[in-house]
């Protein structure tokens, strides 16, 4: 068990081992309830998010289990190059990708401004998404947490919010601004509001990024997180029908 410790918080260590496979904890853990699947696969409904994840890729069956979940001709994420796939199968691209956490130098705090984001927000969300494009979001994303956002104008100036949630854990997602009001420090003060209510909860807040998005990630280390590890992330395709 690894375990990162902390005197800031009540809890003296936070298992941090459950964030190697931050989308299988959630889904049977804090997002159950939104879980389709069984024992080996589970995913998130599609209109949610694009995560999906396997107890382990040690079982034979589990190849046949996300076929009778996502169907043939589909894809699915990846499990690691050591794992050989099944005739039919096929590996997609693989992108590179980092994991950070917070450390006991991030300043969280509620931001005044910060107002919660729900289902009759998710037009302006989704569009905002599309031209900033911090990663996926869905017309249910929001279901997955806390969503919050600052307006300036009448209009959706940034947001910033939670999605998985493995045991301990909060990830921090969907950070963006528009660019017309970049430079302000939104996103910065947002990602710190949420983290500050992650906090509330007991929980400590991690963030993923694609490596090469060298600016968020200078940002998410200014305002406290450390990189944890790096990874791949990628899809493979099912077989097609017989």
């Amino acid at each position: 068990m690894s375990l990162l410790t902390d005197p800031a918080f009540d809890t003296p260590a936070y298992d941090d081992s459950v964030l190697d496979d931050a989308a299988w904890s959630s889904l049977t853990g804090e997002h159950a309830h939104l879980a389709e699947g069984g024992d080996l696969v589970r995913r998130y409904p599609v209109d949610v998010s694009p995560f999906a994840a396997v107890r382990t890729w040690d079982d034979p069956d589990v190849w046949a289990a996300i076929i009778d979940l996502v169907g043939y001709d589909a894809d699915f994420p990846a499990p690691p190059e050591s794992v050989a796939l099944p005739a039919g199968w096929t590996r997609g691209e693989l992108h590179a990708g980092v994991q950070l956490v917070e450390t006991d130098r991030i300043a969280a705090r509620p931001d005044p401004e910060a107002v919660v984001l729900g289902e009759a927000d998710v037009p302006e969300m989704l569009d905002l998404v599309a031209r900033a494009k911090p990663g996926p979001f869905l017309p249910r994303t929001y279901e997955l947490g806390r969503y919050v956002g600052i307006r300036r104008d009448g209009r959706l100036a940034a947001m910033a919010g939670e999605r998985l949630r493995p045991a301990g854990w909060t990830e921090i997602s969907a950070v963006a601004t528009d660019e017309r009001y970049r430079g302000q420090g939104l996103a910065s003060r947002l990602v710190l509001d949420v983290v500050h209510h992650v906090h509330e909860r007991g929980a400590r807040a991690l963030m993923h990024a694609a490596a090469g998005n060298t600016n968020a990630i200078r940002l998410y280390e200014s305002l406290g997180f450390v990189l944890r590890r790096r990874n791949e992330f990628g899809t493979v395709r099912t077989p097609s029908a017989a």
